[in-house]
């Protein structure tokens, strides 16, 4: 079953990158979740003094983490913490929803470590923070209410202790 299913999404991610219209025409039909109210928080300080955090729904994870599960055709609500410092043949993308080449190639272009590094060193941000959270993009069903009331409460909260300012959020 399992060599099937990856064909099968194989299959799809192809052609949705051959034919990106075919991908637009599936998003206007598709379900997703719409939040009644959304939390904005206007920064109260200046960019330069902020604490930022990478945030990806790219599936990234250290080689020596669990990878997400690809075998749920509804995904995977869990998370992966790890250093921003990782060194980056450290870092896998399990997630078969989309084409990852290049990000195989250079992890900056789904988790831009090297790029908030820069902004931190050349005064554009307070600081990177050291920790960055990643989550598998693809989440349906039943584990939408695990992200909501779980998972993404949790990566929350711990962003909030460690006192981050913003998050920047690299979708896949």
């Amino acid at each position: 079953m399992k060599p099937l299913k990856k064909m099968k999404d194989s299959f799809f991610r192809s052609l949705y990158d051959a034919f990106p219209s075919l991908l637009d025409r599936w998003a206007k039909h598709a379900r997703f979740v719409e939040p009644a109210d959304i939390p904005w928080t206007p920064l109260s300080k200046p960019l330069s003094a902020c604490k930022v955090a990478l945030v990806t729904t790219t599936g990234v994870h250290l080689a020596d983490q669990a990878p997400f599960d690809m075998d749920d055709p509804e995904g995977d609500h869990s998370f992966r913490e790890f250093p921003i410092d990782s060194p980056k043949e450290s870092f896998v993308i399990t997630h078969d929803y989309y084409n990852h080449a290049d990000a195989d190639r250079d992890i900056n272009v789904v988790l831009p470590v090297d790029r908030l590094r820069e902004l931190a060193s050349n005064g554009t941000i307070g600081e990177a923070s050291p920790l960055c959270y990643s989550f598998m993009g693809h989440i349906l069903g039943r584990h939408l209410t695990g992200l909501v009331e779980e998972s993404a409460p949790a990566v929350a909260a711990l962003l909030k202790r460690q006192g981050v300012d913003l998050v920047f959020l690299t979708p896949a």
